[in-house]
């Protein structure tokens, strides 16, 4: 289908439920047939691949949120950067921010992403599944196998990037960074984070 004869309308419904931009939303539409939800899905490919070319840019601004959370029992300080202040000053930025200091509050992450793991708490957790999963009787041959599909869950439990969102179970923290950068146009990375739970010591 051409351009000319994609309904005006089409367009816009797309455009509201991406929030892309005329001209994109139109080739997406053009590329899938006027399938709206593959346009969109399409839109997302893009914007994540996009994303994953910015990601290599300098990101020195940005802000330190602060979040709070049941009555003062549990408090999250995250600093987020991106490579501009105006986008710092973003509600779309903000918002990023507030989603990862609740999840950071909800799950309590101890590390970033999985390079940050020691290499005597990833041997340690092997020995573990390795012995539990002798003493179930499983073959030897695929005792590897388990260890390392376990060892992902433990990355997918302990490392925030690697975390479903709380909000969509289907999305990885990372996958939302990534639509958040698509977005605002701009790399944004975490830089750090603390979680504070009452009568606990820090964690981050």
């Amino acid at each position: 289908m051409s351009e000319a004869q994609i309904p005006a309308k089409l367009v816009m419904e797309l455009r509201a439920k991406t929030g892309a931009g005329m001209m994109d939303c139109k080739k997406a539409l053009q590329e899938t047939g006027s399938d709206l939800e593959k346009a969109a899905e399409y839109l997302r490919k893009q914007g994540i691949a996009q994303a994953d070319k910015k990601a290599g840019r300098e990101a020195n601004e940005g802000l330190v949120h602060a979040y709070i959370h049941q009555g003062g029992k549990i408090g999250v300080l995250v600093e987020v950067n991106c490579e501009t202040d105006f986008v710092a000053k973003t509600d779309e930025f903000r918002d990023f921010c507030h989603e990862i200091a609740m999840q950071i509050a909800a799950t309590s992450p101890q590390y970033l992403i999985r390079d940050e793991v020691g290499g005597d708490i990833i041997a340690t957790e092997k020995e573990i599944y390795r012995a539990a999963a002798i003493n179930e009787g499983k073959p030897e041959k695929v005792i590897d196998r388990i260890v390392e599909g376990k060892l992902e869950k433990y990355y997918e439990q302990v490392c925030l990037l690697e975390q479903a969102w709380i909000r969509e179970g289907d999305t990885s923290i990372e996958e939302l960074m990534k639509q958040t950068i698509a977005k605002l146009g701009e790399n944004i990375s975490i830089a750090r984070f603390t979680r504070f739970a009452l009568g606990e010591g820090a964690e981050s």
